[in-house]
């Protein structure tokens, strides 16, 4: 959606959706406390000041979990974790007792921590704006000054910032914030997160996002990683357009999803937690095709106990009403590492104990996991597929479906993201129920690419046809054996790649609930031996580029979506 003479800031696209408006800057007003100053005259009341500014920042950050839902209650509640933890009060109390003022105690207290989260990189590198945004709460509170908070001018705007912690990612409205521009941040994070579960077209990493004049308007495309300055009239006209006719054309069609000459393909959800099925079923999805867990994990000192799974999956399975849901079961490790599993550092996290491999060292994780989702699905009598991620070998495959089986769940399926799984489709396929291709982690295994490298980002495509040639192993095996293959990766989300997909033999295809109705049209679009010839080309392209340009050539379709 360039315009020419208009200039264009590329970063990573983490939410779709394309939008036009000003530009109003999240800046933050808390000053880093003077190095040096007086020391305190009374500095047991000084170490009480200080506590008690903690206290009250835990609080506020509680009062405002409670009011928000799903996802973003998660994050808030781990940042009043932070402002709450017990370690914190007593570095600053040491720091107070050596001299220094309150606020500076603070500071220099949260910089301890936030050095081991920096060393640390990976998801917990990206919890660094959480721990920021806390200290500047606790400073504000001790200097008396405003705590930091989101711009309001009165007006609808495009939100740019440095980027945003969670206590001010959960507070934005769909309705005021018409999309999110960060100039760090990465696809793991709390921004990424959120923007996506609220349906915000959001762009991260983006450089260049600072510069962005407050008022400047601006075109954001969430999917493209894309934000044009000071947009033509054609684009404005185009990006408003576009998003006049999905609004106009919805979400999965009546019927649910199918091509041309009426072969069925199953349009499902993306979700987290209850808030995410429920936009799911307002776009028409057909069910939950990746209904992750792990936000139940997130930021915690112990997992959550069989009780507050139960309740948290029968809350997601009732909205289901009748629909499938496929549960991922707990994917730890690696971008997500969990604390209180006790586990040692890796040299390569993404190549050690993640997923599955968790259940070796703590199997009993695992095990109430899996009893809290056989209670839930026993007490709405929801249609429950589980599947578990990153799975190696037929072994693996094997000993999954008897938990599962064992516990009166019927569907027991794994996560294909291991290119070994994709060679051996025929042996893993034979000892579960059905399949789940992610293609993130696909291509970053198949391609020795890491998948949060933006220096890779080409290589960890979703059009590369060495991916897509593991997908088409794995999907014929699933026909061979009668057992259905879906893709609930980036790849789903992309209505000409979709279309590919459904070539290739995928049967069911799962994304953020904002993107279904652009891939029903795609799907929609074509007959199913279109889709094969597609397929073909793509399988026998030279590069991701080559494969993708032939087939969006061939998808007039995509015009009509400002795809």
């Amino acid at each position: 959606m360039t315009a020419t003479g208009a200039r264009e800031l590329v970063g990573i696209g983490v939410s779709p959706g394309a939008v036009v408006g000003p530009v109003a800057r999240f800046v933050r007003a808390v000053p880093e406390p003077p190095p040096a100053g007086p020391a305190p005259a009374d500095r047991e009341a000084e170490a009480a000041r200080l506590a008690a500014a903690l206290d009250a920042t835990a609080v506020d950050l509680e009062r405002r979990a409670e009011a928000a839902d799903g996802a973003a209650a998660e994050v808030l509640g781990a940042a009043a974790l932070m402002a709450g933890d017990p370690g914190l009060a007593a570095e600053g109390a040491v720091m107070v007792a050596a001299g220094s003022p309150a606020p500076r105690a603070v500071w220099d207290a949260f910089g301890v921590y936030r050095g081991v989260l920096e060393a640390a990189g990976g998801y917990l590198g990206a919890r660094v704006a959480d721990l920021d945004d806390v200290r500047d709460r606790v400073v504000a509170r001790l200097l008396g000054q405003p705590v930091p908070g989101l711009p309001d001018p009165g007006h609808p705007y495009v939100l740019v910032a440095r980027d945003l912690a969670p206590a001010d990612t959960a507070t934005l409205r769909p309705e005021t914030v018409l999309a999110i521009v960060t100039a760090e941040g990465g696809p793991t994070s709390h921004t990424a997160i959120l923007a996506a579960a609220l349906g915000i077209p959001a762009v991260v990493a983006c450089p260049g996002a600072l510069e962005l004049a407050e008022g400047a308007t601006v075109a954001v495309d969430g999917a493209a990683g894309t934000v044009v300055v000071a947009p033509d009239r054609s684009t404005v006209d185009s990006v408003r357009a576009v998003a006049a006719a999905r609004a106009a054309r919805g979400g999965v069609p009546e019927g649910g999803g199918r091509t041309a000459d009426g072969h069925p393909v199953q349009l499902l959800g993306n979700v987290g937690d209850a808030a995410g099925m429920a936009a799911a079923v307002a776009a028409g999805a057909e069910g939950v095709g990746l209904f992750r867990t792990e936000f139940l994990y997130l930021d915690r000192g112990s997992a959550p106990d069989l009780a507050e799974q139960q309740a948290a999956y029968r809350a997601v399975f009732e909205l289901a009403a009748g629909r499938k849901v496929v549960l991922r079961t707990l994917d730890a490790g690696a971008d997500k590492p969990l604390p209180f599993m006790g586990f040692e550092p890796e040299p390569n996290p993404a190549l050690g104990v993640r997923g599955l491999r968790t259940r070796v060292r703590r199997p009993e994780v695992l095990a109430t996991q899996l009893d809290a989702v056989a209670a839930a699905a026993a007490e709405t009598g929801a249609d429950v597929w589980v599947m578990a991620p990153m799975v190696s070998t037929a072994d693996e495959a094997a000993e999954f479906a008897a938990e599962v089986h064992g516990r009166g769940l019927p569907m027991a399926g794994i996560m294909v993201e291991v290119p070994a799984v994709a060679l051996t489709a025929r042996a893993c396929l034979s000892a579960v129920d059905f399949a789940s291709i992610g293609t993130n982690d696909l291509a970053q295994y198949a391609l020795a690419a890491d998948r949060q490298s933006a220096a890779l980002a080409a290589l960890t495509s979703p059009w590369q046809p060495g991916l897509l040639h593991l997908v088409a192993l794995t999907a014929a095996a699933g026909a061979e054996l009668g057992k259905p293959v879906g893709v609930c990766g980036e790849a789903a989300g992309d209505p000409a790649l979709a279309v590919v997909l459904v070539g290739l033999g995928v049967g069911s295809l799962s994304m953020t609930p904002r993107g279904l109705g652009d891939v029903a049209a795609a799907v929609g679009s074509v007959d199913l031996d279109t889709a094969r010839r597609l397929a073909a080309i793509v399988l026998a392209a030279r590069s991701a580029e080559a494969a993708r340009a032939a087939v969006r050539g061939e998808l007039p379709i995509l015009a009509d979506l400002g795809r």
